[in-house]
């Protein structure tokens, strides 16, 4: 089910354009527009959920990411060095889309700060 309203649930459909890396059944990943590093990318499921708290009664939902995580990082040569996943989920963690996400970042030596 898709959120007709939603950024990503647009990216997913193609109304959108986006610089696709990977898909599948359950997933799409592409590119972030704003890239905090040089390797960047964001993994979606394609149903739409707001956030990992909905999604972990979502069968496989959560494990159908992170097997994409892992294949972007393999496909863009982070895997090599290292890489970071981020979600936010929810207002408070400054979520800035409500639609479960994950970012993929690495590229570079990463901050080891967190926030």
């Amino acid at each position: 089910m898709n959120d007709r309203d939603c950024l990503f649930c647009k990216i997913i459909q193609g109304s959108i354009p986006s610089g696709k890396i990977i898909e599948d059944d359950m997933t799409y990943a592409f590119h972030d527009i704003s890239p905090q590093a040089p390797i960047h990318a964001l993994v979606v499921p394609k149903e739409h959920v707001s956030n990992l708290s909905e999604a972990v009664d979502h069968n496989g939902m959560v494990e159908a990411c992170m097997r994409t995580c892992t294949a972007v990082a393999e496909l863009t040569g982070i895997n090599q060095t290292g890489y970071r996943i981020v979600t936010n989920s929810g207002p408070d963690s400054c979520q800035s889309v409500p639609h479960l996400h994950f970012h993929v970042i690495g590229g570079a030596l990463l901050s080891d700060r967190m926030g």
